[in-house]
């Protein structure tokens, strides 16, 4: 009786519970920079003693720059 195979590897696939984890991870990754982006970013505009909220509006879109590239190398594919 010849077995029965299964394409699937348990190297090449993760579980759903697997990409929940690692995407939640990155979710309160997110909130966490962002936070601290904008804190130090009003810090900065106090300390400067500027009218404008720059650096409370340029760290952020730093750190959402920094995280979608970083998305990016995660989620494409390894030659």
């Amino acid at each position: 009786m010849p077995q029965q195979t299964t394409n699937k590897d348990p190297k090449k696939y993760k579980s759903t519970s697997a990409y929940l984890l690692e995407y939640s991870g990155l979710a309160i990754q997110l909130m966490a920079a962002l936070g601290i982006a904008v804190f130090l970013g009003l810090k900065t505009d106090g300390w400067l003693n500027m009218n404008f909220h720059l650096f409370a509006f340029v760290l952020p879109v730093l750190v959402i720059t920094g995280l979608l590239v970083k998305v990016v190398k995660d989620t494409s594919k390894k030659k």
